[in-house]
């Protein structure tokens, strides 16, 4: 009795230390790939523009074209640092031939994920995704102070024809008062990075969203992506 007392005693240290063996030597999961950098990868979106002014002829103008983003090599960006160029291609529509517009640059450093909007630096992404965090995209820029935040992350997400495993929500802005009306969250999918994109800034009247003045309404859907 004593024998096999002794035998599941050193059986149960065993597994105890397999598991501790384990633990230690898994690598922590910060989930990089929601901003995929693969060169070559590319997004195409179906885009919705609309400027509101209600002192131009065109008081709604409303402005349909697609996007393309690509993922091209790297580069030493104004840092020093190692990032990948980020081509931004539109065409009018599907029949249309894609037009290189913009060459931004994006990279993951200090467990963040930054895009070099016209010379702008936008933190897009802070890992590991968690409810916990927030974040000021604009730290490193030369507009207004936000907070960031995620929900709905690793949730499955429909994205117009398209339906993602795994997604998170970057809730940006969402703000409501007499004269303001301002919205902006983006999708983002595991191994493929932004797949929508919800921008409304709007100047208002007497709390009415319909009683438009002036702003910018942005919308990204993506309909294809894959590695070219």
């Amino acid at each position: 009795m004593k024998i096999y007392r002794l035998y599941i005693s050193l059986l149960v240290l065993l597994i105890v230390a397999v598991v501790s063996c384990k633990k230690q030597d898994a690598a922590p999961q910060f989930h990089y790939d929601y901003f995929d950098l693969t060169q070559g990868r590319y997004i195409d979106y179906d885009v919705m523009s609309i400027n509101h002014d209600v002192d131009q002829a065109i008081e709604h103008d409303t402005t349909y074209y697609q996007l393309r983003t690509l993922i091209g090599d790297t580069v030493i960006d104004n840092q020093g640092r190692i990032a990948r160029k980020f081509f931004r291609y539109t065409r009018p529509n599907s029949a249309g031939t894609w037009v290189l517009s913009d060459v931004w640059t994006a990279l993951i450093t200090e467990n963040r994920a930054e895009l070099i909007e016209e010379n702008q630096r936008v933190i897009k992404l802070v890992f590991a995704p968690s409810l916990s965090k927030d974040w000021n995209p604009n730290a490193f820029n030369i507009f207004d102070e936000m907070t960031s935040y995620y929900r709905n992350i690793h949730d499955l997400q429909d994205v117009g024809t398209l339906v993602f495993d795994s997604s998170l929500v970057v809730e940006q802005e969402d703000f409501f008062s007499l004269i303001d009306k301002k919205r902006k969250f983006e999708v983002y999918a595991k191994g493929v990075g932004l797949v929508r994109k919800f921008y409304k800034d709007l100047t208002i009247s007497n709390f009415d969203t319909l009683n438009i003045q002036k702003g910018t309404e942005l919308y990204y859907t993506c309909f294809a992506y894959g590695i070219q």
